[in-house]
C-alpha cells in the first residue's frame, strides 16, 4: 500500500505532457521502487549490524586508555608528527589480531582463557592466566593514575576520583544485563572522540602532516629511546588483555557464525577509530608541545590550558573518559577469565547472587588496583610507560596460543586460519619479538645504535 502511494505520487508530479503509459515514464516511474528497495535492504543491514555491534569497538575504543593517551601525548611532544606513519600501520595490525578472537569466540562459545586450558593444558593455561593478571593489574593502576591526575586538574582529590569510579563501575557492572553494559560502554567510547575537534583548533599546519607524517623514517635513527616509544606505541594499540576480552565478550554477547562478518566489520571499524583518535592526538602536541618534555597526558593538558584552555580542557576530560573506559573492559578481562577457569557463573547476564565469585573478583582487582594510586610518593609516571612496554614483550606468547587455537581444525571447522592468516600472524609475532629483542640489546649496549 505505502509502495503504490509512492508510485501514484511520483507519477503525479513526475510524468512528462503527453507521456504514454509504458514509454519513458514507464522506465522512470522503475526507479522509484527500485530505490525504495535499496533504501530498506540498507537500513536493515545498519539495522542488523547496530545490534551485533559493541565488542569490536570497545574493545579497540577502550585500548585508548590512560596510559595510552600519555603514551600518544608523549610521542606528539617527543617526535612531533613523525611517527603518524607507524600508527597507520597498526591498523591491519590490530584488526588481524583482534579479528581471529571474533572467530574463535563465536565458532567455540569459549572464552579465551578456558580456549587455552582445554586446548594446550593446565601448565600453559596457568602461563597464560598469571600473565593477563599481571598485566591486567598493572595496567588497571594506569587507568586510576589516568583519572585522578585528569580530575586533579579541576581540583578534585585523588581519594574522591577512586571512591567515584569504583561505586560508578560496579554500579554499571551490576544491572544484571550485557546489553546494558555494553550500551553505557559504547556512550563512553562517543566521549573518546573528544580529541579531534582539538586537533583542529590548534590550527596544524596539514603541510607538514603530510610531509613528517606520512613518509616511513626514523627520527633521529635507531637509538634505546625510538625503540621504547615504538613499543609503547604497538602495546597501547594491541594488548595481551585485548584477546581475552574481546572473546569473552563475544560469548556473552552470544554472537553466532552467522555473525562473524558483522564481527569483522565492528572489530575493522574499531581499529580504525582507535588509531585515528591517536593520530588527532599526536597532531594536538606534535602541533603546540613539540620540544617539550612531557611524562603524562595530564601534563600536556595543563601546559595546553597555557595556550588554549580549551584544548587542555578536552584532553584532561578525554584522560579521565579514556581511564575510565579502559577499567571498564580490563577489569571485567581478568574477571572473565577467572570464572572461565574456576567454573564459577560468569556472565553480566547473571546478577551477584547468581554469580558472587565473578563479582568478587571484579571488585578486588579493581579497589586494590585504585588504592595504589594513592600510596605517597608511588612513581605513577613511570608505571604508565613502563606497563605499555611490559604488555608488548608478553605479547608474543599470547598471539601465538591464539594462532595455534585458530589452526584447530577439528574445532574451527570453515573458520580455521588459512595460510595468508598464518603469515601475517607470524609476521607480526616475529615484528614484535624483533622490537623487544632490540630494545633489550639498546639498554645492555646503549652506544650500540647511536
Amino acid at each position: 500500500m505505502q509502495l503504490s502511494l509512492i508510485r501514484d505520487v511520483w507519477i503525479t508530479h513526475n510524468q512528462p505532457d503527453g507521456a504514454k503509459p509504458g514509454h519513458q515514464g514507464h522506465k522512470s516511474m522503475q526507479l522509484i521502487p527500485r530505490l525504495y528497495y535499496k533504501i530498506r535492504k540498507w537500513t536493515k543491514a545498519i539495522q542488523l549490524y547496530l545490534v551485533i555491534a559493541g565488542p569490536g569497538l570497545v574493545v579497540m575504543i577502550a585500548d585508548n586508555d590512560a596510559g595510552g593517551i600519555t603514551t600518544y601525548a608523549s610521542t606528539g611532544a617527543k617526535y612531533g608528527y613523525h611517527l603518524i606513519w607507524f600508527l597507520l600501520l597498526l591498523i591491519p595490525i590490530a584488526y588481524y589480531v583482534q579479528e581471529m578472537t571474533v572467530r574463535l569466540g563465536a565458532v567455540t562459545k569459549r572464552g579465551h582463557a578456558e580456549a587455552i586450558f582445554d586446548g594446550f593444558g593446565a601448565f600453559w593455561g596457568w602461563f597464560s592466566l598469571i600473565d593477563l593478571m599481571i598485566v591486567d593489574w598493572l595496567t588497571l593502576v594506569t587507568e586510576f593514575i589516568g583519572m585522578t591526575s585528569a580530575l586533579s586538574i579541576f581540583g578534585i582529590p585523588p581519594w574522591a576520583t577512586v571512591t567515584g569510579v569504583v561505586l560508578l563501575m560496579g554500579t554499571i557492572v551490576m544491572n544484571g544485563r550485557y546489553w546494558t553494559w555494553e550500551k553505557i560502554a559504547m556512550l563512553f567510547c562517543v566521549l573518546n572522540l573528544i580529541y579531534i575537534p582539538g586537533a583542529f583548533m590548534v590550527n596544524a599546519s596539514v603541510s607538514d602532516i603530510l610531509k613528517d607524517g606520512f613518509i616511513p623514517h626514523f627520527p633521529g635513527g635507531f637509538n634505546g629511546e625510538l625503540f621504547f616509544f615504538l613499543m609503547a606505541n604497538i602495546g597501547t594499540t594491541i594488548a595481551p588483555w585485548m584477546l581475552f576480552f574481546q572473546q569473552s565478550s563475544v560469548v556473552d554477547k552470544g554472537l553466532q557464525e552467522k555473525d562473524i562478518p558483522w564481527g569483522r566489520f565492528d572489530t575493522l571499524l574499531g581499529s580504525a577509530l582507535t588509531v585515528l583518535v591517536a593520530v588527532f592526538i599526536i597532531i594536538v602536541t606534535g602541533t603546540v608541545l613539540h620540544g617539550v618534555e612531557i611524562d603524562s597526558a595530564s601534563q600536556a593538558a595543563e601546559y595546553l590550558m597555557k595556550t588554549n584552555h580549551l584544548v587542555g580542557t578536552f584532553m584532561a576530560i578525554g584522560l579521565f573518559n579514556a581511564g575510565l573506559l579502559g577499567a571498564i573492559c580490563i577489569s571485567l578481562a581478568t574477571s572473565w577469565a577467572f570464572g572461565e577457569i574456576f567454573g564459577w557463573a560468569h556472565s553480566l547476564n547473571q546478577n551477584i547472587k547468581e554469580a558472587p565469585w565473578f563479582y568478587a573478583s571484579y571488585f578486588l582487582t579493581l579497589i586494590t588496583s585504585g588504592l595504589v594510586v594513592l600510596i605517597p610518593g608511588a612513581p605513577l609516571v613511570l608505571i604508565t610507560l613502563f606497563v605499555q612496554v611490559v604488555a608488548v614483550t608478553l605479547l608474543p606468547a599470547a598471539l601465538v596460543f591464539l594462532i595455534l587455537l585458530l589452526n584447530d581444525k577439528k574445532h574451527m571447522g570453515d573458520y580455521c586460519n588459512t595460510t595468508w592468516d598464518n603469515w601475517i600472524g607470524g609476521i607480526i609475532v616475529l615484528i614484535i619479538v624483533i622490537l623487544s629483542s632490540l630494545y633489550g640489546i639498546s639498554v645492555l649496549f646503549p652506544n650500540m645504535f647511536q
